[in-house]
C-alpha cells in the first residue's frame, strides 16, 4: 500500500512538473506573439487598414486558442489537486486506524508524517491551481484585448475606406473642373481668334494680337487650374519635389526652349516680321511660339537673300547655343557690294566714276534717314560709322582690274537694288568703247 501511495505521489509530481513547464512555455509563447498597435491613419491607403484588421484577427484567434489551452490546464490542475487532497485524507485515516489498533509509536509517527506531507502536497497543488487560474484569466484578458483590437482595426479600415472614397470624389471633381476650364478657355480663344481675323486687316498686327490673346488665355487657364488644385497642393508637394529633379533632367531641352522663349519675349532681340539669322538659318520671322521660332527661309540654293518658300522651325534653345543676327532691328540697313572685273586696257577710272555715280543715284534721299538711325543706335550700342555714302574700291586681279561698289540698302531690298544698279551700270558700260569686261582666257601654245 505504501509503494502504491508513493508511486501515485511520484506520478502526480511528475505530471505537475510537466504541466508547469507546458503552462510556462505557453505563457512565454503568448508573450512572444506580437500584437499590432500601429493602425493605419485616415490618410493611409485602405490596403494598410485592411492588413491591420487581418493581423488583429490572427492575434485574436491565437489569444483565444491560448485561453482554451490555459483553461484545460486549470481543469487538469484542479483534478490533480483533488487527487492529492483525497490522498491526504486517506493518509490521515490510515494514521488514525494505526493509532486505534495500538500500533507501535514509530509506525504511528511515520503515518502522521506521511499524512502531513500529503497535506503539504495538497496545499501546493491548490496553489498551482490558483496560478493556473491566474494564467487563464490573463489569457482571457489578452483574448479580449485582441478582440477589441480586431474591432478597432475594422472600424479604422472602414474610416480609411470612407476617407479614400471621399478623396477620390474630390480628385474626380477637380479633374472634371480642370477639363471644363480647359475646354471653356480654348473655346473662348477660338471665338477671339475668329473675331480678330475678321476685324483686323493688317497681317502683322493681326498676328501679334492673336498671339497675345493666346498667351493671355493660356495664362488664365493655368491660374484657374492652380486655384482649383490649391487645396490639394500640400498633399502632392512631396510627390512633386521627388519627381521634379527627374522631370528637369528629362525635359532639359524643353525647359531650355521655354527659357529661350522667355528671353525673346522680355529682351526682344527680334520680333515677328524681322529678318534674322538664327542657328545658321536665315529667314523672316513669321511666328514665335513657346518652344519654336518659325522662319520663312532665305538663301540656301536661292541667291541674294530671296525666299525659298520653306518654313523652318528652330528650337528656342538656339538662343543660348547659337549666335543670332538681326537685319531689321535698330539699324535696318546693310552694306552690299557689287564686284565688276574690267580688262587692264580699259579705262577703269571712267568705270569707277560710272559705278560711283549710279550708286549715289540709288541711295539718293537715304542720307538723312541713315544718319538718324545711326544716332538712335549710338544711344544703345557702341557703334560708329564714318562713311555712309557709296564708295568704289579698286583691286588688281589676275584677269584684270576689280571694281567693288559698296553701298547701303535695306535688307529686304538687297536683290532689287542690286538688280537696278547692275542694269544701269551695264547700260552705261555698253555706251563706252574703252571699257571692256575681263574674263578668264586660255592660250594653247604649240
Amino acid at each position: 500500500m505504501k509503494k502504491n501511495l508513493l508511486k501515485k505521489i511520484a506520478n502526480v509530481f511528475i505530471v505537475s512538473i510537466f504541466a508547469g513547464l507546458f503552462c510556462g512555455h505557453m505563457n512565454l509563447a503568448a508573450q512572444e506573439v506580437p500584437v499590432s498597435s500601429d493602425f493605419a491613419q485616415e490618410s493611409e491607403p485602405i490596403e494598410g487598414a485592411v492588413g491591420d484588421a487581418s493581423q488583429a484577427r490572427s492575434d485574436a484567434e491565437a489569444a483565444q486558442k491560448e485561453f482554451q489551452v490555459q483553461k484545460k490546464a486549470v481543469e487538469l490542475q484542479k483534478k490533480k489537486a483533488e487527487v492529492k487532497i483525497k490522498e491526504a485524507q486517506t493518509a490521515k485515516e490510515e494514521a488514525r486506524l494505526l493509532k486505534e489498533v495500538a500500533a507501535s509509536r514509530e509506525e504511528v509517527k511515520k503515518a502522521f508524517a506521511q499524512a502531513s506531507q500529503k497535506e503539504k502536497e495538497a496545499l501546493a497543488a491548490q496553489q498551482q491551481v490558483k496560478i493556473a487560474q491566474s494564467k487563464m484569466e490573463s489569457s482571457e484578458s489578452k483574448a479580449k484585448v485582441a478582440q477589441d483590437e480586431l474591432i478597432l482595426a475594422k472600424e479604422r479600415a472602414a474610416v480609411a475606406e470612407a476617407t479614400l472614397k471621399k478623396q477620390f470624389n474630390i480628385i474626380r471633381n477637380k479633374v472634371i473642373q480642370t477639363v471644363a476650364v480647359i475646354i471653356i478657355g480654348y473655346f473662348i480663344l477660338f471665338i477671339l481668334v475668329n473675331i480678330i481675323n475678321r476685324r483686323m486687316k493688317d497681317v502683322k498686327g493681326r498676328h501679334v494680337v492673336r498671339k497675345n490673346a493666346a498667351y493671355f488665355i493660356n495664362a488664365a487657364i493655368l491660374i484657374v487650374i492652380f486655384l482649383v488644385w490649391l487645396q490639394n497642393l500640400s498633399s502632392i508637394t512631396i510627390f512633386l519635389s521627388v519627381i521634379g529633379a527627374g522631370i528637369a533632367l528629362a525635359l532639359q531641352e524643353a525647359l531650355l526652349c521655354m527659357a529661350g522663349w522667355f528671353l525673346i519675349i522680355v529682351r526682344r532681340p527680334f520680333e515677328v516680321g524681322d529678318r534674322i539669322e538664327l542657328g545658321g538659318v536665315k529667314g523672316d520671322v513669321i511666328d514665335l511660339r513657346l518652344f519654336q521660332t518659325s522662319l520663312l527661309e532665305l538663301g540656301n540654293w536661292v541667291d541674294a537673300d530671296q525666299s525659298t518658300g520653306r518654313i523652318v522651325n528652330i528650337p528656342n534653345s538656339a538662343m543660348f547655343k547659337k549666335e543670332n543676327y538681326n537685319y531689321s532691328r535698330g539699324f535696318e540697313f546693310i552694306w552690299n557690294e557689287i564686284r565688276i572685273l574690267v580688262t587692264f586696257e580699259s579705262d577703269w577710272n571712267k568705270a569707277k566714276e560710272i559705278m560711283l555715280h549710279k550708286g549715289q543715284e540709288e541711295v539718293k534721299g537715304l542720307d538723312q534717314v541713315v544718319k538718324k538711325r545711326i544716332v538712335a543706335m549710338t544711344k544703345q550700342y557702341m557703334i560708329y560709322y564714318e562713311h555712309l555714302t557709296p564708295i568704289v574700291y579698286v583691286n588688281i586681279k589676275d584677269s584684270g582690274v576689280e571694281l567693288t561698289l559698296r553701298y547701303l540698302t535695306q535688307a529686304q531690298s538687297r536683290r532689287m537694288t542690286q538688280d537696278r544698279l547692275c542694269q544701269s551700270i551695264l547700260e552705261e558700260f555698253r555706251k563706252q568703247e574703252n571699257i571692256n569686261f575681263a574674263y578668264t582666257t586660255y592660250r594653247i601654245v604649240k
